[in-house]
């Protein structure tokens, strides 16, 4: 196979994304739409962790999360923010960059209460990266919240439970090949008078 099959198009940024993302979803085994979030404090101590992807449109990636939770803390300090998808099966990663601004509470709403029953209970019995003296102390909460709405269906979102939206700045595809010679594109804002202009240029591996 030549070594320049396949190569990673230079045009939009976000229809690539689509296009990989889709094949993700067909070859991933568990949960094609979890990245990295890597977050940094203001004196830029940085922090990684797997959340999952909720919603993405030219507008940005969003997730959710607890906001009273470090990474929570984080974001509200320092908004922004790194994004990473590996796709192990495809054997392709994408990188994105950019400012998180927070979800409309409607959005948040409406994606709680999409969400179980008992994950609803969940997020609300818990003091996320708090320290528990036992697991038995949060199980007894979600109980309790679980008995408390069970009859209504849906628990109050908590107003410290939300969604953050990043809007990139920066996309890189990064595509595997043989013997290391791998294959990297970056996607860089250069908004036009439309606010939509992207720009792009091939990286060494």
């Amino acid at each position: 196979m030549s070594l320049v099959d396949n190569e990673i198009p230079a045009g939009d940024p976000f229809a690539l994304f689509d296009d990989w993302f889709a094949q993700a979803a067909t070859s991933e085994p568990n949960d094609p739409n979890a990245m990295v979030l890597a977050t940094a404090t203001p004196d830029g101590q940085p922090s990684a962790r797997m959340v999952l992807l909720k919603g993405h449109d030219r507008d940005g990636f969003v997730f959710y999360t607890n906001a009273q939770s470090r990474k929570g803390g984080e974001i509200l300090a320092n908004p922004h923010a790194a994004l990473l998808f590996h796709w192990k099966s495809l054997r392709r990663q994408i990188r994105i960059e950019g400012p998180l601004t927070e979800v409309s509470e409607q959005e948040a709403d409406a994606y709680f209460h999409s969400r179980p029953f008992v994950s609803q209970a969940g997020s609300a019995a818990s003091d996320q990266s708090r320290v528990l003296d036992d697991r038995a102390t949060y199980l007894a909460r979600v109980e309790a919240i679980s008995e408390s709405y069970g009859d209504s269906g849906a628990v109050p979102r908590p107003p410290h439970w939300t969604g953050f939206r990043l809007a990139p700045v920066r996309i890189e595809f990064w595509l595997d090949r043989p013997n290391r010679l791998h294959e990297r594109r970056q996607f860089s804002h250069a908004p036009d008078g439309n606010g939509q202009g992207w720009s792009s240029t091939l990286l060494y591996p």
